[in-house]
């Protein structure tokens, strides 16, 4: 069995920092396209940042200058920087990645559990 291990979420002031981290743990053939989501009190699940298996980048135009999705294919891990950090940025945020268990089987989409973000004014 796979899971996303998310980590690095907490309370911070605006302007202020974090770094979260999510690592896909067990057998994994391949991964693709890696992600972070986030959910909102009272509003809908948006892509916050995307990034595909050779690097390339997606941001929301809220959160682009600001964060900055990075990948490390060995340790099967996606990160998030966030900085400039704003009250608006509260939120749930969860991970995503794109897996195939093994060579005969296709990709299907695997989230994390959710780690809190919460920034104050």
């Amino acid at each position: 069995q796979v899971q996303l291990q998310e980590s690095g979420g907490g309370s911070v002031q605006a302007g202020g920092s974090l770094i979260l981290s999510c690592a896909a743990a067990g057998n994994i053939f391949s991964i693709n396209a890696m992600g972070w989501y986030r959910q909102a009190l009272g509003k809908e699940r948006e892509l916050v940042a995307a990034i595909s298996s050779v690097g390339t980048t997606n941001y929301a135009d809220s959160v682009k200058g600001r964060f900055t999705i990075s990948r490390d294919n060995a340790k099967n891990t996606v990160y998030l920087q966030m900085n400039s950090l704003k009250p608006e940025d509260t939120a749930v945020y969860y991970c995503q990645a794109s897996l195939k268990l093994s060579r005969y089987l296709s990709f299907r989409d695997y989230w994390g559990q959710g780690t809190q973000v919460s920034v104050s004014s």
